[in-house]
This record gives C-alpha cells, structure tokens and sequence, in this order.
C-alpha cells in the first residue's frame, strides 16, 4: 500500500467506453475527469471528436477541453504542463483525478515526461508543408518512412502535423524520433498511478464503432461541420484534418456522396481504434479488462482497481 494520492488512468481504444466508466467511478469516488485526448482539445469541433456533453456529464467535472482555437497549434508538451496544473488543483481540493486517455502520445508525456526535441525550424517546415500542398500529406508519409520508419508506423499518412514535426526531429537531431523520445525525460512523480484498460472483442468493438458514426451523424455532425466553414475555420487547419470533419467538408463541397464519406469514415475509425490498441498494448502496468466500459463486470472490476 501507499500514502501517495492515486491517479486512475482509463485507456483503450476509441468507443470502449472511457468516458461512461471514468464518469461512473467519478460519481462514486469523488473524483474529476481528466480529458486525454488531442482532438478535444479544440474548440467548436465537438460532435466527431465525441465530447461528452455538459448534460451527461452528471455534473462531475471535465478538464482539458476546448483549450484551443482551430487555428491554433497544440503540443505534447503544452497538454502536459496544463495537466500538471489541474492535477496539482485536484489534490489541493482531495478530489481523485481519473484521467480518460485515447491519445497514447498524451498519456505518455504527462506520465514519462517529454524527451529534449530540438525546437522548431519554421523555415523547414515551410518548406515541407508547401510539399505536401502540392503533392498532398501522403507524399511526406513516404519521406518519413525512408528516414524513420518507426515513426512512419506510429502517425496516420494524413496527420501533416505530426509527420512535418517527426520528419524535422529527425533531420535536426540526426536521429530517429524514438531514440529521442528514450531521453532525458521526467517522469510524473508523487502519485500512485492505476491504470485500467478496456479490451472489447474486436468485432463488437467495430460494429460500436459503425453505429457511434450513424447516431453521430444523426446528432448533426454535418451541421456542425457546416457551421465550422461558416465559421472561417480554414480547411489546412488542425481539426480538419481529424477523421470525419475532411470526408464531411468534401461531402458539403460536393465531392464525396454522403454514403461514402459515412463508409470513409468508419472505415478510418475501424483502423484509428486498431492503432491504438497497438500502442497501449505496450504501455506497462495496465490492468487490462475485456469488454466495454459500460458494462457490469468491467464497471466493477474497474471500480475495485481504483481504491
């Protein structure tokens, strides 16, 4: 046993059930939610990136959202120093901080500290994005996969963001992206870390998946993504690029029929969710449950974990 105060980590694939089980323990262990993931980070874009709305949140606070403007870049680190500060708020006020992680790069640097990255090089990366304006982010996927191939596994060939940054750590450094990121890092220190994850069967896991993009949809998801254009919100911005609002934007601009952009985009899910299964299969110390986060046996289970 510990005296440390406890941090509750609830990992797993997209649609498992995160955000149902980190409200339900919250509810009966007076805790908070802290949101971990780098979608929800920005504002207006709520639908498709599955923000809980305030009606179900059950009046237990969530942390960690709506930070940012589209426009706007968002790091690693700056998730980091800002979840410092609501961890610090929390123990301050002996609430359980219970932590709902889809983004494996997140979660890792709050827990293990981020790596000493050389600093931005805006004149390369002007130069990598107009490359990939001409020729599209795929292009610089390839480029990433002759020169660090690992990192090429890890980032989607459409994520333009993290493949530029990768490809000029990797150029700057003289070294992949991996080898860096095993250095010099500060681990979170001072708290009894717990961390639960949720394994539904695969296929179960897909067919949630497929109907969360339908009752999605039905939500209004086109009308929100209408209102962002409407908005100004560029289409090279940040969020655009999250899976969904690009197949939606082209559909609204005529040039994907809307059962294809649906299919696209639970197709895109499907392979999003098999991606970070991978990834936290290889996060150390979890607790692992198989099924949903809303289900009875993984609620108490999950529940006995976190005492």
């Amino acid at each position: 046993m510990t005296n440390l105060p406890r941090l509750v980590v609830i990992l797993g694939p997209t649609a498992s059930g995160k955000s149902a089980l980190g409200i339900w323990l919250a509810e009966r262990l007076g805790g908070e939610i802290l949101v971990c993931d780098s979608t929800q980070v920005y504002r207006y874009f709520d639908i498709g990136t599955a923000k809980i709305p305030a009606a179900d949140q059950r009046g237990v606070p969530h942390h960690l959202i709506d930070l940012v403007e589209p426009h706007e870049v968002f790091t690693a680190g700056e998730y980091r120093r800002r979840a410092l500060e609501v961890l610090d708020d929390l123990c301050r006020r002996s609430k359980l901080p219970i932590l709902t992680a889809g983004t494996g790069l997140y979660l890792r640097a709050l827990l293990e500290g981020l790596a000493d990255a050389p600093t931005r090089s805006e004149e390369l990366r002007g130069r990598l994005r107009q490359r990939a304006k001409v020729r599209g982010a795929e292009h610089l996927h390839h480029i990433l996969a002759r020169v660090d191939r690992e990192a090429a596994r890890r980032i989607a060939p459409r994520d333009t963001q993290k493949i530029i940054r990768a490809i000029e750590i990797r150029l700057l450094a003289g070294k992949p992206v991996a080898e860096i990121h095993r250095d010099g890092r500060a681990r979170l220190e001072g708290y009894d870390v717990r961390k639960i994850g949720l394994l539904p069967p695969r296929a179960a896991l897909y067919d949630r998946i497929d109907a969360r993009v339908i009752s999605m949809i039905e939500a209004g998801w086109i009308d929100e993504v209408r209102n962002l254009i409407a908005r100004g919100v560029p289409a090279g911005a940040k969020p655009f690029q999250f899976i969904g609002y690009s197949e939606l934007r082209a559909r609204l601009e005529g040039r994907l029929p809307e059962q294809a952009a649906v299919k696209q985009i639970q197709q895109a899910t499907r392979r999003f969710a098999k991606r970070q299964i991978t990834w936290f299969r290889k996060e150390p110390a979890v607790h692992w449950l198989t099924g949903f986060g809303d289900e009875p046996a993984v609620m108490a289970a999950a529940l006995a974990l976190a005492q």
